[in-house]
């Protein structure tokens, strides 16, 4: 019997980058997968893709910075046993002599209130299970802060970490764990926001997504009694330490 067999993992931002991969180890590990985000295509490509592997995938179109609607997503999947709150953005003009009030509120709206929206709204059949798992995707910005990633993108993945301390610390009598990974540069479409965009040689360096599907896959699959607060994940070449070329 897989290890996952019998939960069920809903992933925001599912249909690509990070949230994808998840997706994708989760339902080799034999969950049953719900994966969400704000377009239906890309969701539906990964639930098939799933599917036709002999796994079992939902789709859910939502836009997690909207409350009522995360709320009554959870009413349409279930209980949930594990989170992966993957859904997240930046904007190209990210500079605080640059981002706009709209932009500003846009990362926050998403990168921030959508974390918290999906964690609040899981957490009550969490506690009535005794048992539950969020995986919480910050940064290695949200650790050190970086004038590359920009004040907005900072302070929401920062954010993010103490948002899962409070769970653990709330709730770790519940049986409920959370886990906040923070991860260095990983080749997803979000690098296509920045104001300059990587080579494709320094791209060849980074993470990929898969290493994440397999973090993820590691948090999820350990005991209930075992929980990791945090998870600080580099690549070996990292240019938080190397230098940017583009900075």
């Amino acid at each position: 019997m897989a290890q996952l067999d019998g939960k069920t993992a809903w992933i925001t931002g599912g249909g690509s980058g990070i949230g994808a991969a998840a997706a994708r180890s989760l339902a080799e590990a034999g969950a049953d997968i719900v994966v969400s985000g704000r377009r239906s295509e890309p969701l539906e490509t990964i639930a098939e893709e799933i599917r036709s592997s002999g796994g079992k995938a939902r789709t859910l179109v939502l836009d997690v910075s909207d409350a009522v609607a995360v709320r009554n997503a959870v009413d349409a999947i279930g209980p949930v046993d594990i989170l992966v709150a993957s859904a997240g953005l930046n904007v190209p003009g990210r500079a605080m002599d640059r981002i706009s009030d709209e932009d500003w509120s846009y990362v926050v709206d998403i990168n921030l209130n959508g974390v918290f929206h999906t964690a609040r709204a899981v957490l009550p059949g969490m506690r009535q299970k005794g048992d539950g798992l969020l995986i919480l995707i910050s940064s290695w910005a949200g650790r050190y802060a970086s004038r590359l990633t920009g004040a907005a993108y900072n302070a929401t993945k920062r954010a993010v970490i103490a948002l899962s301390e409070s769970i653990n610390e709330e709730e770790g009598a519940h049986g409920i764990r959370s886990t906040v990974v923070m991860p260095g540069e990983v080749v997803t479409d979000i690098l296509k926001s920045r104001p300059v965009p990587p080579s494709a040689e320094e791209q060849a360096r980074m993470l990929k997504a898969e290493d994440l599907g397999a973090t993820i896959r590691f948090l999820a699959e350990l005991p209930s009694r075992a929980c990791i607060n945090e998870l600080l994940i580099s690549p070996t070449w990292n240019r938080f330490y190397q230098g940017f070329d583009e900075a």
